[in-house]
């Protein structure tokens, strides 16, 4: 059956690694029609809106979706580049990440990341073991995320209204900040519904119990987000009942980024809220390489949308040719078959860049920590090529 998905390049080396990705979704044999969609800094400045509606209505029509990267600025910053026609509007537009708007309009409410060791790989983690070894121990991570709530729900004020303070001064803990001037200060506030967390929960205890893991860590601040984290604590308790023989272990985020950089193979599922899966997901994708080797699936009810964990990265996406490590995006588009029950052609994907990896065929800047463009590095699309003639 031939599929439809909506592609998103967006800005910088988001450009440059997604036509890389759909080159080897074709090489798979996988079938489908590519319908570009525009988002990101370009739209900002012609409209004064990041994320055009046409693309949210593409999205809800054919439900899938390949995203590259977008450039944010802090809202002062991006307002003074728009034109001055567009600054005038009353009131003035507001920037917002077009990726979270995405996630909330289309309730992509979980994220699932993987982070897996790649054999070769010279910048992956390693530890010292018994006199002087050095030990390269198999990281085999998936991180599931609330996607859609925490503190990137969009709930919050600049210079919040009296009635908003007047609600809060009845909280004690509000105290200190009664007199403080209304410019100077700002509230966002971390939102969680039992029904949200339920989803990612159970989404994380079915994927541990499909791939035989026995425990799964669900990371939060458990002493200083109190009840947000015991309502996510609960959720998780209701779906660890539905998977008999499947454990909770709590940590605090804190200590576990100290735990994966001691031993990032005791953990296997993860689960946490949007603010913490964010630090997490960066910390785990360190361990195997960085983010050029990190993909994440946004998955929701009517509509999944996949992208590279990696920003636009404009200092590198000015490169010609390009020089962006494609692998997060080819692996995204691994994860794009999976959801779509093409599990072998995925397969023959991670398949082909490990041994791209083992060979020593993969040499973009990242992989060999030089600086972009240097001597002896590969571009975008030789990278690609080198996993093509592996596929």
């Amino acid at each position: 059956m031939r599929r439809t998905v909506v592609v998103m390049p967006g800005d910088g080396i988001g450009r440059h690694v997604v036509p890389e990705a759909l080159r080897v979704l074709e090489a798979t044999g996988f079938s489908a029609y590519y319908v570009p969609a525009e988002v990101g800094w370009d739209c900002w400045l012609r409209d004064g809106d990041a994320l055009p509606e046409r693309t949210l209505e593409m999205l809800r029509m054919y439900g899938l979706g390949f995203y590259g990267a977008t450039t944010s600025k802090p809202h002062a910053e991006a307002l003074k580049e728009l034109a001055p026609a567009l600054r005038a509007r009353t009131p003035p537009p507001r920037y917002q990440s077009p990726v979270l708007r995405i996630r909330r309009a289309l309730d992509l409410h979980t994220a699932v990341r993987p982070c897996r060791s790649m054999p070769g790989h010279p910048r992956a983690f390693v530890r010292r073991g018994v006199a002087g070894a050095i030990e390269s121990p198999e990281v085999d991570l998936t991180l599931f995320v609330q996607n859609t709530e925490c503190h990137y729900a969009g709930v919050e004020w600049r210079a919040p209204p009296q009635s908003l303070r007047t609600e809060l001064a009845a909280h004690p803990s509000f105290a200190p900040f009664s007199a403080v001037a209304p410019d100077d200060l700002a509230i966002s506030v971390r939102v969680v519904t039992r029904a949200a967390a339920l989803r990612t929960a159970r989404a994380a205890f079915t994927f541990a119990k499909a791939n035989g893991f026995d425990r799964v860590t669900l990371c939060d601040k458990w002493g200083v987000m109190t009840e947000t984290a015991s309502l996510m604590l609960e959720a998780a308790e209701a779906a660890r009942a539905e998977h008999p023989g499947i454990t909770i272990q709590r940590t605090n985020i804190d200590a576990q980024v100290l735990l994966l950089q001691r031993r990032p193979e005791d953990f296997h599922v993860l689960v946490a809220s949007a603010l913490v899966g964010d630090i997490l997901s960066d910390a785990c994708a360190g361990l195997v390489g960085g983010l050029g080797f990190a993909p994440v699936a946004n998955l929701g009810d009517t509509c999944a949308v996949f992208e590279p964990v990696h920003g636009s990265a404009p200092r590198y996406g000015a490169h010609a040719p390009p020089v962006a490590n494609p692998v997060a995006a080819i692996l995204a588009a691994a994860m794009l078959l999976d959801h779509l029950g093409e599990a072998e052609r995925a397969e023959r994907v991670r398949t082909a860049i490990n041994r791209a990896m083992v060979d020593g065929a993969l040499r973009t800047f990242d992989v060999l920590g030089l600086p972009a463009g240097a001597p002896g590095t590969q571009g975008t699309r030789e990278a690609t090529d080198a996993i093509l003639a592996r596929l």
